[in-house]
């Protein structure tokens, strides 16, 4: 969870130094990641973890304040992350992140773009190539260490990487889309691929050997439990 929660808090920085949108998408976006982050802290996450909720919350309270909202977002970014590499590594964190913080914040973003379609799309279009980037990322450092004789569970993973791959690229090319529905599209297809992507996440780690696993046990069960409900 702190894992999601840094990307998160990363890709909401990036849209709060953008200046896109108002101060209701930073209470939206950094409410997301103080919640996430707080379940990482709450089960084992240590006070980086506690560190990150801090932050979010500041975040939170400073949302009409672009440039101290950035601020905070990256400290609340770098916390999450400090929490997750412990038991994920650097790299672990870094792709899982990419992957679940793009794919979610596009999403997030994108029902701001209905509420107001003149908005510019290039920014939902950078958060859709930082998703799909991040789900390549992320497919190479689980192959790296994997169990590929793990049987369902590769072919789990393999379905639900290359699924969250081509809901990204759908994703951008109906934004090429000029008219109004291009982005009701984009939107319900990031719908699809925030399943995927979380599903991806969780079969992944699912084939690592428990000394290698870019997820705790804590954090696995999480996961698998957000991709139940």
């Amino acid at each position: 969870m702190t894992t999601w929660a840094s990307g998160l808090a990363a890709a909401a920085a990036a849209v709060a130094w953008w200046r896109v949108v108002g101060a209701g998408f930073g209470w939206l976006s950094a409410g997301v990641a103080l919640l996430f982050g707080g379940i990482g802290w709450a089960v084992g996450g240590g006070w980086p973890a506690g560190l990150g909720t801090g932050a979010a919350l500041v975040a939170l309270l400073l949302a009409g304040r672009p440039q101290w909202s950035t601020i905070a977002l990256l400290a609340c970014a770098a916390c999450f992350a400090a929490a997750s590499i412990p038991d994920g590594g650097l790299v672990g964190t870094l792709s899982g992140a990419m992957l679940l913080g793009g794919v979610t914040t596009e999403m997030l973003l994108g029902h701001w773009f209905l509420i107001d379609p003149t908005l510019p799309r290039w920014a939902l279009k950078r958060l859709a190539a930082v998703g799909g980037i991040g789900v390549a990322f992320d497919a190479v450092v689980i192959g790296v260490d994997a169990d590929w004789g793990g049987g369902v569970v590769v072919w789990a993973f393999v379905v639900l990487a290359a699924t969250t791959l081509v809901l990204m690229v759908a994703v951008w090319f109906a934004l090429n889309e000029p008219s109004y529905p291009g982005v009701m599209a984009a939107t319900g297809l990031s719908y699809l691929a925030i399943l995927t992507a979380i599903g991806a996440a969780v079969s992944g780690r699912a084939l690592l050997d428990e000394g290698t696993s870019l997820l705790g046990a804590d954090a696995l069960g999480t996961f698998g439990t957000i991709a139940f409900l």
